[in-house]
């Protein structure tokens, strides 16, 4: 995400740059990089290694947090007539076991998303290969994301100047139309 921000900004300085130059032809032309990545075989395979990941730690943390609510029903079962000593100690356990917890779900959290660059870069790379093939092959001096963040870069944009469509041929996927629940719209 960060590279398209910054691709976006110098994207912009060098148009403001060329803007300035009366001779300078520039053409622009923009993707939808969501779409490029949602037609391409290796987004399903992608969905899948993720999905098993987050089930796998999904299960391990779920196993923790059943461990500590039986310790925790134990503690509330027992605890009146539990002596102040190990009642100090189930009280110190049950703090630890729920920190542990929550260190648990961080190191998931993150180990989720280093899958999901790890698995990411090399599509990263080929659709940018992509987009800078058809920008040389076609003359554009720019292409713009339409969205980043889910923010809409270009706020209007002529579909012939879209070239997500292009980008898949160039990688050799047939684009699709894309579902309604997908939220995409074929392009043209």
């Amino acid at each position: 995400m960060r590279k398209l921000v910054l691709l976006f900004a110098l994207a912009i300085g060098t148009m403001a740059t060329q803007a300035q130059t009366p001779t300078a032809s520039t053409k622009i032309g923009f993707a939808d990089v969501d779409y490029i990545f949602s037609q391409m075989p290796e987004a399903k395979q992608i969905e899948t290694e993720l999905n098993s990941t987050q089930t796998q730690l999904k299960n391990q943390i779920d196993g923790k947090v059943q461990e500590f609510q039986k310790k925790l029903a134990d503690y509330q079962a027992n605890l009146n007539t539990m002596l102040d000593a190990v009642r100090q100690n189930t009280e110190r356990e049950l703090t630890q076991l729920q920190e542990n917890l929550q260190k648990l779900q961080q190191d998931a959290q993150a180990t989720i998303d280093k899958k999901r660059n790890q698995l990411m870069e090399p599509v990263y790379k080929k659709v940018g290969k992509g987009i800078e093939d058809v920008a040389k092959e076609n003359g554009y001096s720019f292409i713009l994301n339409q969205q980043i963040g889910g923010l809409d870069v270009i706020l209007y944009g002529d579909e012939k100047n879209d070239v997500s469509d292009l980008v898949l041929k160039k990688l050799g996927v047939t684009p699709k139309p894309a579902t309604p629940a997908q939220g995409n719209q074929p392009k043209q």
